[in-house]
């Protein structure tokens, strides 16, 4: 009895040591579970420039009032915030480091620059009266180049400070601009009048010192004629000019400025898309309504140099139901990142063509193209947001959009750019003062189960500011271009 009442003291014992020992609290092994990473897609946002529809052109007796810039994360499609620019923002580009961007306001004469990263002030760097900025472009540190229509420039501003250095003079209504990556040469498509005795040029200049060399001799010994976009390979071999008049595309050999190549995509061709990925330029004619596909791919050397700029495919829109639903108009493509997809955006208007003094509405479209096999696999309708909705046949779904006179005039209608992760793709739509935004993703979430490529949401233009006297509310300004930055 003796051993047994020891040996339940010394059990007691024990427990209140550990009780102490413990400090009285309970300590459970925690089995820890890894977080879910952060999506990469929130480091990733696009930039909408619109515009105030009375801006465009300047509506009589109706004060022109300034666009905006306004910056979408890609994570959750969210608007996180508008700069206010100036006057007509009509093309925008970011800086190598990311840090700034820049915005061409071509009413104004002027270039705003701000930090897209925050809410933080923007400065303006202002240009001599008329100049008319339409194209900003870079690929280097220390500079920007900004293409002045209205007098026959380029001002050269330096990146930081955000001050004018130099101004070069290069020609007639220089429309696009194209910087080599090694930042060696920046070439500039002059667009002209189009019409003899004054035809559009394409030239070059050398970044170190800003000295311009002689005009490139247009392809075939004839005549640039309306030069109006000019794009630059990767490799810093070669350049593209898209030649809207004769509806040439030129492959340029850096080394030289000769043309050594060209591939016709049909007069009135006026927008060129280089993708760097798979090496392919896509070329948009909204005249002929077609959508022509180059390859740009680097050729055996040969002497002289050689760039046949082969097509590998061509599409006929106006043709019903191929690939849009009653026949459209492409103006601008976007490519993805990844190689994939690329993907163009039209229109179509009823009645077609619009009649002077009647109602009429416009339907937006965006044509998915596979990109290993140059083939149309879906046609994506930015007026309703129904992933499920036919596409076999003209829209039956809401009302299409009223035709915004002022739409008419931008240089993009509808502007398509992909995000850098390739997860979505962003059309401006100037009509709709809208931006539409598309999932190139299968929604997998319960109950809204779809494939890939559907439209997820519309997200709505800034306000314009109401002319004086007005009452009611200001309608949403017009988006006329989109930034995606990397």
């Amino acid at each position: 009895m003796t051993l047994l009442r020891v040996g339940r003291m010394v059990a007691v014992l024990a427990v209140v040591v550990a009780e102490f020992g413990c400090g009285d609290t309970f300590r459970p092994v925690v089995t820890p579970i890894n977080s879910i990473p952060p999506n990469p897609s929130s480091l990733h946002y696009a930039l909408v420039l619109s515009s105030n529809g009375v801006c465009n052109p300047p509506a009589v007796n109706q004060p022109c009032d300034p666009g905006a810039s306004t910056r979408i994360d890609v994570s959750g499609d969210t608007e996180v915030g508008s700069a206010l620019v100036g006057l007509n923002p009509v093309h925008a580009v970011l800086s190598i480091s990311g840090a700034a961007v820049y915005v061409a306001n071509q009413l104004e004469d002027s270039i705003s620059v701000y930090d897209p990263s925050g809410i933080n002030p923007v400065s303006t760097v202002s240009l001599p009266v008329g100049s008319a900025p339409v194209f900003v472009a870079t690929t280097q540190v220390l500079t920007v180049y900004v293409a002045n229509s209205g007098n026959g420039t380029v001002s050269v501003v330096a990146a930081g400070s955000n001050v004018v250095t130099n101004t070069i003079a290069v020609g007639l209504d220089p429309d696009a601009l194209a910087v080599m990556p090694n930042g060696q040469k920046l070439y500039v498509a002059n667009h002209g009048t189009g019409a003899n005795p004054v035809n559009g040029s394409v030239l070059s200049v050398n970044t170190v010192d800003n000295s311009v060399n002689s005009p490139l001799a247009p392809p075939g010994g004839s005549s640039w004629n309306a030069p109006t976009w000019i794009v630059a390979r990767s490799d810093n071999a070669r350049v593209y000019v898209l030649d809207q008049g004769t509806g040439t595309v030129a492959a340029i050999a850096t080394a030289s400025d000769a043309v050594v190549g060209t591939a016709s995509v049909g007069a009135g061709a006026n927008y060129m898309l280089y993708d760097r990925t798979r090496n392919r330029i896509y070329v948009t004619n909204p005249v002929a309504r077609t959508l022509t596909i180059l390859d740009a791919s680097t050729r055996p050397a040969t002497n002289p140099p050689t760039d046949p700029l082969t097509v590998l495919s061509s599409f006929n829109f106006a043709a019903a139901g191929a690939p849009c639903p009653g026949g459209c108009i492409p103006v601008s493509v976007a490519a993805l990142p990844d190689g994939s997809r690329a993907y163009v955006a039209s229109y179509q208007t009823t009645p077609n063509p619009c009649i002077s003094n009647q109602p009429c509405a416009i339907t937006s479209w965006l044509t998915v193209i596979n990109a290993s096999s140059n083939t149309v696999s879906k046609t994506i309708s930015l007026g309703v947001v129904n992933p499920n909705a036919p596409i076999s046949v003209p829209p039956t779904f809401q009302p299409d959009t009223p035709v915004v006179p002022a739409c008419a005039t931008p240089r993009f209608r509808l502007f398509a750019a992909a995000s850098a992760d390739s997860s979505r793709v962003y059309v401006s739509y100037c009509d709709a003062g809208a931006t539409a935004s598309v999932s190139t993703q299968p929604n997998t979430s319960p109950g809204t189960l779809s494939a890939g490529d559907y439209l997820v949401n519309e997200l709505v233009a800034p306000a314009s500011a109401l002319p004086p006297g007005s009452s009611g509310q200001p309608p949403p300004q017009t988006p006329v271009f989109v930034l995606a930055a990397p």
